[in-house]
């Protein structure tokens, strides 16, 4: 008999035959919540529209930010997810994204898409603008070949002009936006662009514990304000200004102007730790990483764990090989080091939480250095005695109040990686399958069928 140490839903005769058709594809599964997203979503927007109306102004619309397969969660069944939660736009990096997003049948009449990452000299604008989808320029190449795109297209583009305010990377600087604004005037007096939006990012908006950064952040917020009040003053009137990020859209309710951006909030994640945890602001973690157990051994005290040495063990004890590793986007960054290993050193790897016969569970971490398909957990015990079994699912996270409470979450894991829970999502490889649990709760069966037909078999009920 196996264990798990998730806890799924009752699923259907169907559903389960399609869970256990992922088991025997791959020996770990990302299970996503589409109902959870959607609630997330739900809470934002709603949460915008209260503050707005508290601070006496128009409520914004909002935008599902779905870039990176959106964040690893998948792009089509999120995208779908962020609308049913009310979100009115989708935005992405890469033009193909944006591309795929249509092609997958969400059309231009149920929400405006954005896209904001090109190279100039390469990128499908002509597909773009056929497709109506909304298209960021950052510099005076991208505004002509746009120009040229909407020329051979015989059709207006839809543009977003993005500003640098501070932080560095994309968009045109104080001194780059005349110039830019007599291309752009030119080009709608031409009939090729139609300025919808004015964009821009903030850097430090995920501290607004810190006086430094608020500074920084309302500096960037001046820039912005001034460079939209040039633009307006040479003739353009963007119908759409956005600003607001994820940490602005939970803190800054003053720079909510027509539009907020959030991207992690409809993960279920806070943009940064020293914001304090998901539950603080109202929204749940939609992701959950689970993984089959392989070889266990028992080994004796003294043995080496994994390259190097890394880790050795202290007492005797089992030890469980757990089949992903950094080949699947487990970060090797996240291995686990003690004093006794070569590198005497103590670093606590990525925690798993395990099922126990007895039905309690326990957490256990990475021992050892993550290896390219696999990694080993030290199980600090005899796995016969704790009814610890080879094919037991195991937990690396998902929803919950943490490790040191016995649920595991991506922050956990960030914190193991020294990273950020980002990109403990997006750089799972898509060779560890996604799930898709709670779609029939928020979804129409015919937004059911654009998922079946890009990724079909996913969706479980």
């Amino acid at each position: 008999m196996t264990l798990t140490a998730v806890d799924l839903p009752q699923l259907s005769d169907a559903g389960q035959s399609l869970y256990e058709d992922a088991l025997k594809h791959y020996p770990a599964q990302a299970l996503v919540r589409l109902d959870t997203l959607a609630s997330n979503m739900s809470h934002m927007v709603h949460m915008t529209a209260q503050r707005a109306m508290e601070a006496g102004v128009k409520a914004p619309e909002v935008m599902g930010v779905v870039k990176a397969d959106a964040y690893g969660h998948g792009l089509v069944p999120t995208a779908l997810a962020a609308l049913a939660g009310g979100a009115t736009w989708l935005g992405t990096a890469q033009a193909r994204e944006a591309l795929n997003l249509r092609h997958a049948g969400i059309t231009p009449e149920r929400a405006h898409i954005l896209a904001w990452m090109f190279s100039a000299a390469m990128s499908p604008f002509d597909e773009l603008i056929h497709e109506d989808i909304d298209i960021a320029v950052g510099s005076l190449r991208d505004i002509e070949r746009v120009a040229l795109a909407a020329h051979m297209e015989h059709k207006r583009a839809r543009v977003h002009v993005q500003l640098e305010t501070g932080f560095g990377r994309n968009g045109f600087t104080r001194d780059d936006l005349p110039c830019a604004i007599e291309k752009l005037v030119a080009a709608h007096e031409n009939g090729l662009i139609d300025v919808i939006g004015v964009m821009s990012h903030l850097a430090v908006a995920d501290a607004p514990n810190s006086e430094e950064a608020v500074d920084v952040t309302n500096m960037q917020i001046a820039n912005f304000n001034t460079m939209v009040e040039t633009m307006q003053s040479a003739g353009i009137h963007p119908e759409v200004r956005h600003l607001a990020n994820t940490a602005a859209t939970l803190t800054r309710p003053e720079i909510y102007y027509d539009l907020v951006r959030p991207g992690i909030g409809l993960y279920g994640y806070e943009p940064d730790t020293a914001m304090g945890t998901p539950g603080d602001y109202g929204i749940t973690p939609a992701m959950t990483l689970q993984a089959q157990l392989g070889t266990i051994k028992d080994l004796p005290a003294g043995h080496g764990i994994s390259y190097g040495r890394t880790y050795i063990t202290e007492h005797d004890t089992s030890t469980a090989d757990m089949p992903v590793g950094y080949a699947d986007g487990i970060h090797r960054s996240a291995s686990g080091f003690n004093p006794l290993g070569s590198q005497r050193i103590s670093h606590m790897g990525g925690p798993v939480k395990v099922r126990l016969g007895d039905g309690n569970s326990k957490i256990v971490h990475i021992s050892g250095r993550v290896c390219m398909d696999q990694s080993v957990l030290d199980l600090h015990g005899n796995a016969e005695e704790m009814g610890i079994h080879e094919g037991d699912t195991v937990l690396l996270f998902g929803p919950g109040r943490g490790a040191v409470f016995g649920e595991p979450t991506a922050d956990d894991w960030a914190r193991s990686a020294d990273t950020i829970s980002y990109e403990i999502f997006t750089c799972l490889r898509n060779r560890i399958p996604r799930l898709y649990l709670g779609a029939h709760e928020v979804l129409s069966e015919s937004d059911i069928s654009l998922i079946e037909n890009v990724i079909p078999g996913r969706v479980l009920s």
